[in-house]
């Protein structure tokens, strides 16, 4: 093993062995990136932004596992080093460009140096939710997918007035019904906002749900709602009834 290489697990399960149908992924959850990789030549404050993790998702999501006794799988490094909800080979898998910044780390790479970040931060996460799913099948057990993120309040100067979305393509009639249980008053609920699911732009609902014939769903938050943990609490409850509102029986 070469110097430098300690760090994070490419994959952090926790409660692996959780009763609930749901199945939580949070494929941005982290800003890690090892130090051979020089934070991709980028100054530690952009480490800070949406461009490198899903701000208070990791949070959100063990908060839910905890209230659903659900099995939830966290990505260990950031979306910089290889996005773990793009397919491989996608312009965004390993993004030059990520918003407006440039990431001079990801400029030019080879296949090889592309194979190396797949399989070191790409497929450990893939292969662990996969053989999880690959179990629960075999047994018969009742399973949706869930993915937890968040998004940026404005996006290349354009406001996103959305205080949540939920993004799905085949699973319309449970998006359709979370986005009816989350909206209330003073909340702006939207179905497949802030983007649309695409096969070149996501890979957890296609590949992990869809492929599968299971329900397979995204929850976005907007991220300055998920600020502290006091706010990120609050959204963990919202998400927690809207779920159970929405989910007979869970």
């Amino acid at each position: 093993m070469r110097e430098g290489r300690a760090g994070p697990a490419a994959v952090t399960v926790v409660n692996g062995t959780g009763r609930s149908p749901l199945v939580l992924l949070c494929e941005h959850a982290s800003s890690a990136i090892p130090k051979e990789f020089d934070q991709l030549g980028l100054a530690t404050s952009e480490l800070t932004r949406h461009i490198a993790l899903d701000i208070g998702a990791a949070s959100l999501s063990r908060l839910l596992s905890a209230q659903f006794d659900a099995p939830l799988f966290l990505a260990g490094y950031s979306r910089l080093l290889i996005d773990c909800n793009r397919p491989i080979g996608a312009p965004t898998s390993i993004p030059e460009i990520s918003e407006t910044t440039v990431i001079p780390g990801n400029l030019g790479l080879g296949p090889a140096a592309r194979a190396e970040r797949a399989e070191r931060f790409y497929w450990p996460f893939q292969r662990a939710v996969a053989a999880h799913l690959d179990a629960r099948q075999r047994s018969g057990r009742p399973t949706i997918v869930i993915g937890v993120h968040s998004f940026t309040p404005v996006f290349k100067g354009v406001a996103r007035p959305w205080h949540a979305g939920i993004l799905f393509r085949k699973s319309a009639r449970l998006g359709e019904s979370l986005v009816n249980a989350l909206a209330g008053p003073g909340l702006l609920v939207a179905a497949n906002r802030p983007y649309q699911i695409g096969d070149l732009t996501d890979h957890t609902v296609p590949a992990h749900g869809e492929a599968r014939g299971l329900d397979a769903v995204l929850l976005e938050i907007r991220q300055d709602l998920l600020a502290d943990e006091a706010a990120i609490d609050t959204w963990a409850g919202r998400l927690t009834a809207a779920l159970s509102r929405a989910i007979p029986g869970l």
